[in-house]
Order: structure tokens, then C-alpha cells, then sequence
């Protein structure tokens, strides 16, 4: 069956969508508008164009796991956090609860639980996580959270860490290894209801995420 991917056009989607197609997984990448489409198409990467802002029900037909890597990005205020971190990922729950969907994978952020230990300017983004979090554990939707550490844009090591403690108190991942991460997230199935800090370090992925 097929894996939609939310945010699908985003750092971590695109990286994702790449590695997806290029190991055989079936994934609709779920973008807002046309303008989008010919990246994907160049890639023969399926789409469907839905709006987390507006009705994205129809984005989920035929798919049985779904990947949530959407964000505001960083150039947004409060009111997009609130609507695309918050309200957009609780919709996303609800919808995968009614359609039966088997597992949601959630990027959300290491230390989301402690909002006001963040900078200020993260405390927005971070209580939306940490709500975001708390809808999907309560749901019943089998699911992984996974917790990246501050992003960078490194090329991928493909080698990661899972808390300060095995890195020295370093707190960056590169996205790319973010998107590596969600393709053994995506293919190790057997994964439910677990949670994962991610962060740049030296074990294998398929070992640290297990």
C-alpha cells in the first residue's frame, strides 16, 4: 500500500520522497498547489494537491500509513504555526483514526515537551509540537514520533544518535539524515507507538531505531 507524505515539498519531504521512490516504496506526496507538481513529475513521484489550510481529506484515499514532515517554516508568525503545526497535524490524526489508517509517522522536535525551555521565539512552535504529540498518543493511531535535534543541511552521514548523552550534549541532525531516518521508519512496520530523539552521531540508523 501507499505512504502519503504531508509536507511532501518541505527540506526533509523532498529528501524523503527521493529516497522513497529510488528504494521502490509506493508514496503520494501530498503538495498545496500545481506550481509544485514538476519536481515530483521529473521524479515520477505520484502527487495529490491538497491544502493543510483548507480540506485535505481526499489527499488519504488509498493509502494505509502516513508521514507528517509539514511545517510554517521559519519565516511565518504564530498564527501559521497555530494552523499548520497545531490544528493541521491534530486534523491529520483525526482523518488517519476515521479512514483506519495502520501507522503515522510524526516529525516533530526534540524537547517539545518543555516548550518554555525553548528560545522565545520557539516557544510558539514548540507548544504546537507538544500538543500535536499529545493528540496522536491519545488517538489510538499506531504510531512513531521522531524527534530531530536542531536541522542543518549536512549531507547525510547516515549515522545518528538517539539522546545528548551518546553525542556529548551536540544537538544537530542534517535533514538528510532525518529523511534516511523516515525511510527505515517507514519500512520497519513492526515500529508502533514508539518515540525517537534523532541526532547526528555514529551508530547505524536500523540500530539505533529499533
Amino acid at each position: 500500500m501507499t505512504t502519503l507524505v504531508i509536507g511532501a515539498n518541505g527540506q526533509i519531504g523532498r529528501q524523503f520522497c527521493e529516497l522513497a521512490k529510488a528504494a521502490g516504496e509506493p508514496i503520494k506526496a501530498m503538495i498545496r498547489d500545481a506550481a509544485q507538481q514538476p519536481w515530483f513529475a521529473d521524479r515520477e513521484i505520484e502527487t495529490v494537491i491538497a491544502d493543510l489550510e483548507g480540506d485535505f481529506r481526499h489527499a488519504f484515499e488509498g493509502c494505509d500509513q502516513v508521514i507528517f514532515t509539514a511545517g510554517s517554516g521559519p519565516h511565518t508568525g504564530p498564527d501559521k504555526t497555530l494552523l499548520i503545526d497545531l490544528y493541521a497535524a491534530i486534523r491529520a490524526v483525526d482523518i488517519a483514526r476515521e479512514q483506519g489508517i495502520e501507522r503515522f509517522l510524526m516529525v516533530s522536535a526534540m524537547r517539545a515537551e518543555n516548550p518554555m525551555e525553548a528560545p522565545e521565539k520557539l516557544r510558539p512552535y514548540m507548544a504546537a509540537k507538544f500538543a500535536a504529540d499529545g493528540h496522536l498518543r491519545s488517538s489510538g493511531v499506531p504510531h512513531v514520533i521522531l524527534k530531530p535535534g536542531r536541522l542543518t543541511d549536512e549531507d547525510a552521514s547516515e549515522r545518528v544518535a538517539t539522546s545528548l548523552e551518546e553525542t556529548g550534549g551536540d544537538n544537530q541532525v542534517s535533514r538528510a539524515n532525518v529523511a534516511h531516518a523516515l525511510l527505515h521508519l517507514l519500512k520497519a512496520r513492526e515500529l508502533v507507538d514508539r518515540e525517537f530523539v534523532l541526532l547526528d552521531g555514529e551508530r547505524e540508523i536500523g540500530e539505533a531505531l529499533r
